[in-house]
């Protein structure tokens, strides 16, 4: 019988640990214990570098935007100016192109224009717009004079709200309202405003044919035509109306002659010849 192989005999190898190999966990879990505090404080002095960072490119973007706003490279060279009429519209437009000099097409001062117009009481306000580089448009809105105001021997204009346009000179081909006392205040009030009020619905091309307003306690409203009828209107009522009948009247061959125009009622206007009894313009005895 043959004797049975030997198997070789197996060691059990034992892994010995460095001088450090114990001390590896604690290292590692007080490097984990520190970590977060490290990091918040990294991230915290970045978080205040780029804040002044932040700061100091907003401070010269800011500064750089206000000398840009304010320079010659945008500065206003050209003013175009519409709706500047009547006898005062030379002297607002000059008024405004000098204040507008004064500014950028980035940098407007309403309130600057403003005041170079406020000695104008005709205007009412004005809309401005610019276009890059170097232009500025302004739109003037203006009152529309309609009369002039005769009282104790002087003469002031006024506008279609009643206003007093104090800084334009009367024309002659403005219709007259006689009144006692030149108004004190900067509108004028009560029964000539009624008839300011009538004369600025009045078609602008029939009130350079007006000579004159007035009003009395028997046909109200009257207006006497240049070198034509008088008109009585009545109320101061439907005035648009009673005006579109004034110039119906006025193209029907059958109102040739006529001494006045009845539109008290404008949908049954009337014309007429003769004497009607009506009062006479008023003397200067209204206030």
């Amino acid at each position: 019988m043959q004797p049975q192989p030997t198997m070789p005999r197996t060691r059990a190898i034992r892994l010995r640990r460095g001088p450090g190999a114990a001390a590896l966990p604690g290292a590692l879990a007080r490097w984990c214990a520190r970590a977060p505090v490290a990091l918040a404080g990294a991230f915290a002095r970045w978080g205040a570098r780029a804040a002044v960072a932040v700061a100091l490119l907003g401070a010269l973007a800011t500064g750089g935007w206000l000398y840009f706003r304010d320079s010659p490279l945008v500065a206003v060279r050209r003013v175009q100016i519409i709706g500047a009429g009547g006898p005062s519209g030379a002297r607002i437009r000059r008024a405004l192109e000098l204040a507008a000099g004064q500014m950028t097409t980035l940098d407007v001062s309403l309130s600057a224009l403003r005041a170079a117009v406020a000695p104008f009481s005709s205007v009412v306000r004005l809309q401005v717009s610019t276009s890059f580089p170097h232009t500025m448009r302004i739109r003037v809105l203006q009152r529309r004079a309609v009369a002039v105001i005769s009282a104790d021997g002087a003469r002031v204009t006024v506008a279609d709200d009643g206003v007093l346009l104090r800084d334009q000179a009367p024309t002659a081909a403005l219709p007259v309202i006689q009144l006692a006392a030149e108004p004190p205040g900067e509108r004028v009030t009560g029964a000539a405003l009624q008839e300011v009020l009538l004369l600025a619905d009045a078609p602008r091309a029939l009130l350079r044919h007006v000579q004159s307003v007035w009003s009395d306690p028997v046909h109200g409203l009257v207006a006497q035509l240049r070198d034509g009828p008088r008109v009585y209107f009545g109320a101061a009522a439907q005035l648009a109306a009673k005006w579109s009948a004034v110039v119906d009247v006025l193209g029907s061959p059958s109102s040739a002659g006529a001494s006045y125009i009845d539109v008290t009622v404008p949908q049954r206007p009337a014309a007429g010849a003769g004497s009607d009894g009506s009062a006479s313009p008023p003397s200067t005895s209204r206030g």
